[in-house]
């Protein structure tokens, strides 16, 4: 059975972390990743061979946080431009190898899911824990994963003169919902 993730409804978040001058202020920029498709499938009856990929198109990515309009401009550039390079790299991609099911309930599943993923050129093993909730003819997937950025050859982002410095580690969070596919 396919289900396809419907981006206009769902929520994909990296969550960064501030070093330095600004992280007394709690400054922790929220980006929201805009522009994702992604499919899953699996046997409805066993919930074997499950899989999962997604596509994260990296030039439609938005700060969420509130900031000054020539401030959001000039970090929204040094992000697309120096940090995720969207020329060379304009996609990231995530596919599945294994997925581990636990049933916790008739509608509930925990998932370990285990693949591959191409970012900014390299591509690494990454593994994630996922809750899976039926919900008439969808599915709604929550879960997160951190993502050290310099594993794929990164450097952690700084702005202003260094003012606002970004910690390697970041945090993805995802609310996604899938539709079952016709």
């Amino acid at each position: 059975m396919g289900f396809i993730i419907d981006a206009g409804v769902s929520r994909f978040t990296v969550q960064s972390f501030a070093t330095g001058i600004l992280s007394s202020f709690g400054h922790n920029p929220v980006i929201g990743i805009r522009d994702f498709d992604g499919n899953i499938e699996f046997a409805p009856e066993s919930l074997e061979k499950a899989g999962v990929q997604v596509t994260v198109r990296t030039s439609v990515m938005e700060v969420l946080d509130q900031m000054k309009a020539d401030d959001l401009k000039k970090l929204e550039h040094e992000m697309y431009e120096k940090v995720l390079e969207i020329r060379r790299y304009p996609c990231a991609v995530f596919t599945s190898k294994v997925i581990t099911i636990q049933k916790a309930s008739e509608d509930l599943v925990r998932a370990h899911v285990v693949g591959e993923l191409t970012f900014h050129g390299v591509k690494r093993d990454h593994s994630f824990d996922a809750r899976v909730v039926k919900i008439g003819n969808g599915l709604r997937i929550s879960g997160e994963f951190p993502l050290r950025q310099s594993e794929y050859g990164i450097k952690p982002f700084s702005f202003a003169g260094g003012v606002l410095r970004l910690k390697d580690d970041l945090r993805f969070k995802f609310e996604l919902l899938a539709r079952k596919q016709e």
